[in-house]
């Protein structure tokens, strides 16, 4: 599994990064390991999840955490996570 991650401002790619996940692990472990190493990465708490953080990425696996994703102040309008390479066994 690869997923994109990307920081946003005034409609700017700020900063982006891919993670890499090919543990043999479930489909949300590997979601929520490469969030917590892309928010290291880019020196962020991890976001909260949201009821429409949920619907969006079941349906798209896609979504944007805003500012009410963060409980400390962002410098940042949202950050953006895609999956952009599925695992075989998650893709069926």
């Amino acid at each position: 599994m690869r997923i994109w991650f990307r920081e946003w401002k005034d409609n700017h790619l700020i900063r982006d990064t891919v993670i890499e996940n090919y543990e043999d692990d479930t489909r949300t472990h590997k979601v929520m390991g490469s969030l917590e190493k892309a928010c290291h990465e880019f020196d962020l708490a991890i976001p909260v999840w949201l009821d429409r953080n949920i619907k969006e990425f079941q349906r798209a696996s896609k979504t944007r955490f805003n500012k009410d994703n963060f409980i400390e102040e962002v410098a940042f309008d949202y950050f953006e996570m895609q999956v952009i390479e599925e695992d075989e066994e998650f893709s069926k």
